[in-house]
Order: structure tokens, then C-alpha cells, then sequence
């Protein structure tokens, strides 16, 4: 029998994506979340001999997926948070890019991978949740260390939960007795303020929520749109997958307002004044993408345009 090894990610609205970006054969472009490589694959198909792509991923296991990429002279693979993409960017002397694209999305790796700890679908799975495996804290050490208060606060705000002060009670009662260290343990913890017909949503919301205070993921996106509205050209795009209603509020701010809050400045005539021109309708996956890929199911694409007129409301020269 012949098996195939799993498949690392999934690319989801792989060519809606990176026609958004509307890519220039000599263009500078960016993937802020490299993963499988697939959307990186595509935008190296689209750019010409002097284009040039880079690619971010904090994980050292996306370095596997390189594969002939890494002998491409137009590519290059940054190891690093997007969050730092401004600092990357200066270290390789860019001062402007024609399109970034990020797919939010946590990779089909590490969901199935078992000792990340990403999914409650494995009983012992150690309760790690860094995408970066070299620094931070893990998913541990947050429900053993944090205060009642701030597990909580953690619950309701990136889980949407609205028992979390329960939960959270429930977890500090639960480590007194052992620390939390495997998913079963945390399951074990909260198992009787989840009804049963609610389990998989309700320990779904819990694990996001853990996953994404591990991560910073809310601030790093916030850092990187911010670095992105300055390094993008006027015209170039800005391409953004989203998956959780946390991260596409921050996206559709960013996009409307130029800051995550949503805080609309407007000129002197009353004109919203807005470094992006939102380019379409959002656009979700269609019925066939999500038959062969059900995690796309909650993806939702933003694509807009850098405004080429100045915050006086004038046309850049």
C-alpha cells in the first residue's frame, strides 16, 4: 500500500488572492505567511526574471517546504514574525513594496500535528501552541501562571466566551491540584461548563483563544498592517485572508480607517481621510473550495489599494 505524507497546507482562495495583488512582472512583493508555500509559489509563477518575492514564517518547520524555491534568485525566506516586517524590509535595503499578501489562517500542519498542542482533538497532546518553538511562553504556562482575572479576560476577548469567568475559575481550581500540562488536562478542567452539543465550538473558541495570546497574534497583525500601509507603493494592494472575527475587524479598520480602532479623521471638507481604497467585495470561498477544504469554510478576503492621495487630500506629484 502506498501512503502519501500529509499535506502541510492547504492554500485557500489560492488564485482569488493573488489576482487581488494585480502583480507587475519587475514588482517587489511580500507573503507575510509562507506556510505550505503555495500562495508564495503562485506569485513567483506571475513576476518576471527581475521581480522579487519575500517570505515570512516565525516556524522553523515551513523551512521544509522550500523545496526549489530556495534555489530561485528572486525569492527570499525571512524567519521571522511578520510583525517585524518594517525591520526586515530596511535590513534588505526596500523602501517600497507593490503588494503584501497574508493568509491568517493557522496551517493544516498544526492542527494535525500532535505535539503542538493546536487542537483538543488529541488527548495528550502537550500544551504548547508556539508557532515560534524557540521563544515565548506556552499554552502551560499561561493557564498555570496567569491570575484568574487575566484567564478570563483572555477567554472573553479573543475566545468570545461567554462563560470565561467560569472557565477561568474552573482552571485555577483545576492546576491547584496539577499543573495543567497536556490537552486533556485542560479538557478535564472546563469539561462540565460545556454542554455536549456545543463541545466542539465551545473547546474550538477555548484553544483560539490560548493560541492566540501565545502568539500576540492581534498585536503582531496591528504592527504588520501598520509597517504595510507604510511600505506600500501608491496603487500597490494589500491581499488579507481572514478566519475569526477578531483579526477581519482589525483588517476592515485598517483598510477604512488606517488605524486597527477604526477611528475615522476626516479633511477639512468632511472627506474620510484613508490611506486604502477597498478594491471589491469581501470574497469568501465557494461551495467546491470548501467541500475539499472545510477549515476554509470561515475565510473571509480583503483586498485594498494604497491610496496614491496624501493625508491633506491632495495628489501625491
Amino acid at each position: 500500500m502506498v501512503t502519501t505524507a500529509p499535506v502541510y497546507h492547504i492554500p485557500v482562495l489560492l488564485k482569488e488572492s493573488v489576482d487581488g495583488l494585480e502583480i507587475q512582472p519587475e514588482g517587489t512583493y511580500v507573503d507575510v505567511t509562507f506556510g505550505g508555500g503555495g500562495h508564495s509559489k503562485e506569485i513567483l509563477s506571475r513576476i518576471g526574471r527581475d521581480g522579487r518575492l519575500f517570505s515570512f514564517d516565525q516556524d522553523a518547520d515551513a523551512e521544509a517546504n522550500m523545496g526549489a524555491l530556495s534555489e530561485d534568485k528572486r525569492w527570499t525566506f525571512v524567519r521571522s514574525n511578520f510583525r517585524y516586517l518594517k525591520n526586515w524590509m530596511r535590513y534588505y535595503g526596500v523602501e517600497q513594496i507593490d503588494g503584501l499578501l497574508a493568509d491568517l489562517g493557522v496551517s493544516s500542519h498544526h492542527f494535525d500535528d500532535e505535539s503542538r498542542g493546536f487542537s483538543f482533538r488529541f488527548d495528550d497532546s502537550p500544551l504548547d501552541m508556539r508557532m515560534n518553538k524557540r521563544a515565548g511562553k506556552t499554552a502551560a504556562d499561561i493557564l498555570n501562571e496567569y491570575s484568574e482575572e487575566q484567564l478570563a479576560d483572555i477567554f472573553y476577548l479573543y475566545g468570545e466566551l461567554k462563560n470565561a469567568r467560569r472557565m477561568a475559575a474552573a482552571i485555577v481550581k483545576g492546576r491547584a491540584s496539577q499543573p495543567l500540562l497536556t490537552t486533556r488536562h485542560l479538557m478535564c478542567s472546563v469539561q462540565h461548563l460545556i454542554p455536549r452539543e456545543r463541545e466542539k465550538k465551545e473547546a474550538a473558541k477555548l484553544f483560539q483563544a490560548l493560541r492566540i495570546e501565545v502568539n500576540q497574534e492581534m498585536a503582531a497583525l496591528k504592527e504588520m498592517l501598520a509597517a504595510a500601509m507604510t511600505l506600500l507603493r501608491p496603487g500597490g494592494r494589500l491581499v488579507v485572508i481572514t478566519y475569526h472575527s477578531l483579526e477581519d475587524r482589525i483588517v476592515k479598520n485598517m483598510i477604512k480607517a488606517g488605524n486597527a480602532e477604526g477611528n475615522r479623521q476626516q479633511d477639512f471638507f468632511g472627506r474620510i481621510l484613508s490611506p486604502f481604497v477597498p478594491i471589491g467585495k469581501v470574497i469568501v470561498p465557494g461551495a467546491q473550495e470548501q467541500a475539499t477544504n472545510p477549515r476554509s469554510r470561515s475565510a473571509k478576503l480583503r483586498i485594498a489599494e494604497k491610496s496614491a492621495v496624501n493625508s491633506e487630500g491632495s495628489k501625491k506629484e
